[in-house]
């Protein structure tokens, strides 16, 4: 894989901890030898940092420096110059390309981790618009199902060809841990039913009258993607001047969608507790002078105070609480030296989470989330990663933030409190786990909710990446080569 990346940029697409780091030292040593220069991009500084200290522990006589944005400017534009490889936040390079602090003509390799980030405006784009002088290395445990993206990541970062292997390949299983998955159906209590059913209830009523303004589709199925949809087309009317009833009418009624198809979210698949904390806030935000018109008709609605009844008395949790609560005790009690990971979509959840998991006789646990909203910055992040590599947290309840690229070589064990809607973040959290040993990996899934969707689909669009990967890479090869006409820019270069 290595020798194929030095022949032509190559979209590098491996499972989690299976060796594109490696591969990319492997490129990488060749051109040091050539004297050329190396610049690895990684999207956190988490990962920043864990290349570098990869890169300088494996490559000897070779002077690897680290840039972020916090940087002065003038100090990055000096290390660009006095270092061999260059690690860095892309945001930071882009910015000093722009206001043209250096260039990137001495550089032989860019490495993109993370590569799947290369659409729309992300500043791997801008860095890749620069570079026109060596080799473009991209990598990923993967870049979804969908074709069209996959062909953007490859244009925007001029990769000509994708290398890719799975599990399952002959070069790849022999050196493999297997990872093994459980679906864990959970049935919902009945009071958590009641208030879905209303909440259901009161979203239909809104969608008819979206309807009814023909600005829904009635044979595209309502959701949040559809409704931002609806959004996106009433701002723009706005913004050319149509302020009439209508557009703000409709504006109100996608809003309140919004926000009660987020209501229904939480209930189905994160419980009573975050709830009652979202509805709380629509209440504070109801309650105020100038307070938001959707959610003074949604606490309005009869809806929401009989929904206000059922949780002035319930005392139902999530039956997943529980659940995840019996797999951490048996997987840390099986006389192993386990570590859980529990990834969770919602803070509210993950403080949860970690409330009723520190009760456990034995359970260490931290909670990993990211930096907005008072969270952990990412010195922290590391710190607290470091204390689950060492032991110090046996159990580790996580946001998104602990999804992407981290090396977590010694999880034993993944939960994940609820399937997500996409398969490259649901193969990212599976990869934290099956690095040195077996693995296991527990997805709960609530009964009659989104979560069989969202199960569903992902697992549908798996199975769907590699032929799709396989089937882009060979129009890739049909391609007439246009790398010499970029590099060609004048007669001496020709």
């Amino acid at each position: 894989m290595a020798k194929s990346c030095l022949e032509d940029n190559t979209l590098l697409v491996l499972p989690t901890g299976l060796g594109k780091t490696v591969i990319a030292l492997l490129v990488s040593v060749n051109i040091l030898e050539r004297g050329k220069k190396i610049l690895i991009l990684a999207p956190t500084k988490p990962l920043v940092e864990q290349h570098s200290v990869t890169f300088s522990s494996l490559l000897r006589d070779t002077s690897v420096g680290v840039m972020n944005g916090n940087m002065i400017p003038a100090k990055r534009a000096k290390m660009f110059d006095s270092y061999d490889i260059i690690v860095s936040t892309p945001q930071a390079i882009a910015n000093d390309l722009e206001k043209g602090r250096y260039d990137l003509n001495n550089i032989g390799l860019i490495i993109y981790d993370e590569a799947h980030r290369g659409i729309g405006n992300y500043s791997y784009v801008t860095i890749s618009d620069n570079y026109r002088s060596g080799l473009s290395l991209g990598m990923t445990a993967s870049p979804g199902s969908n074709s069209k993206k996959i062909e953007e990541i490859c244009d925007n970062l001029s990769l000509k060809r994708i290398e890719v292997r799975e599990e399952t390949d002959p070069d790849v299983s022999p050196y493999i841990h297997e990872i093994f998955t459980n679906n864990v159906i959970v049935n919902m209590p009945e009071d958590l039913v009641r208030i879905i059913t209303l909440l259901r209830d009161l979203a239909d009523k809104y969608v008819n009258e979206l309807v009814q303004m023909r600005l829904m589709d009635p044979n595209w199925p309502a959701s949040t993607k559809h409704l931002l949809v609806i959004g996106n087309t009433l701002h723009k009317r706005l913004a050319n001047g149509e302020k009439s009833a209508f557009v703000f009418r409709g504006l109100s009624i996608q809003s309140i969608c919004v926000k009660v198809f987020h209501a229904i979210g939480l209930a189905e698949t994160q419980g009573v507790s975050s709830l009652r904390s979202y509805l709380q806030k629509l209440e504070a935000e109801a309650g105020k002078e100038k307070g938001g018109k959707g959610a003074k008709e949604i606490t309005a609605s009869k809806e929401y105070k009989e929904i206000g009844r059922i949780l002035s008395y319930t005392k139902v949790e999530h039956p997943k609480i529980s659940r995840v609560m019996s797999i951490v005790s048996k997987e840390l009690n099986s006389g192993k030296d386990t570590r859980v990971i529990v990834f969770s979509q919602y803070r509210d959840t993950c403080d949860l989470l970690v409330e009723k998991l520190s009760k456990i006789e034995g359970v260490r646990v931290g909670k990993l989330i990211g930096q907005s909203k008072g969270g952990l910055k990412q010195k922290e992040q590391i710190e607290l990663l470091d204390r689950f590599k060492d032991g110090t947290f046996n159990v580790i309840v996580s946001t998104s933030v602990g999804e992407e690229g981290l090396d977590i070589s010694s999880t034993d064990v993944v939960i994940f409190y609820e399937p997500v809607p996409s398969e490259i973040r649901t193969i990212q959290r599976r990869g934290r786990t099956g690095r040195k040993n077996d693995g296991e990996v527990y997805v709960l899934i609530a009964k009659g909710t989104r979560d069989e969707v969202f199960e569903n689909s992902n697992n549908r669009k798996e199975e769907q990446m590699r032929s799709r990967l396989d089937r882009l890479n060979s129009e890739m090869e049909k391609r007439p080569n246009s790398s010499a006409e970029l590099n060609q820019r004048n007669l001496g270069d020709f």
